[in-house]
């Protein structure tokens, strides 16, 4: 009997250690419950299908049983994952809007300028941006260029000052941005594009 119990006992720990699962709570992201789970943003919407980085309060999201996160400095490798997970949530964080039409001063509503598009695209993962150009290249902290990651603000001088036009670098030499000549939110090149490299004034690093 004894025996019996122990068996069940572990069958139903196995049992639950496999259908873990998260509870959405108020304030919650995608990008956020990946920290905190230990579970890689790509990971977790892969687990639950979803097609976007948006989740709503009360959803319940599969963690794949995965076993609690060892303490950070048992893990040297720690860094570089942060680092995939931010590039996978900041893709499709940002092309979940690539398509809206850029009006000038526009948020939302199916249109959206440059600011408003990083604006947008940021609040998906939780983050608040200033609403213009300007002001978000006083965000977050400076990064050169060399060491440009996905998700880094990129902005230029396209009207004679600073900072006049922000996207979001997508790695691959490639840039997410709401295009006034096109006239829609597109990705296309940066310093592959003579227009943007010539204007290119730096970046700012706003997701940790």
């Amino acid at each position: 009997m004894k025996a019996t119990r122990t068996l069940l006992t572990l069958l139903a720990l196995t049992s639950s250690a496999t259908a873990a699962t998260y509870t959405v709570k108020p304030g919650d992201t995608l990008y956020s419950i990946a920290k905190s789970t230990g579970v890689d943003a790509a990971k977790l919407m892969q687990l639950n299908k979803l097609g976007s980085s948006t989740i709503q309060v009360g959803q319940k999201l599969s963690t794949g049983g995965a076993a609690s996160p060892a303490p950070a400095a048992a893990r040297p490798q720690a860094a570089p994952a942060q680092a995939g997970r931010s590039s996978v949530t900041i893709r499709a964080a940002a092309t979940r809007f690539l398509g809206a039409r850029y009006v000038l001063g526009a948020t939302g509503g199916g249109a959206l300028d440059c600011s408003g598009y990083t604006l947008n695209v940021f609040r998906q993962l939780g983050i608040n941006l200033p609403r213009t150009a300007a002001a978000q290249w006083r965000a977050g902290s400076a990064v050169s260029r060399r060491d440009l990651r996905a998700g880094d603000l990129v902005f230029f001088n396209t009207m004679g000052r600073t900072a006049s036009h922000v996207g979001i670098y997508m790695g691959d030499g490639m840039m997410a941005n709401a295009n006034s000549y096109y006239g829609k939110t597109m990705i296309e090149p940066l310093f592959g594009n003579p227009y943007w490299a010539s204007r290119y004034d730096g970046a700012r690093r706003v997701l940790n």
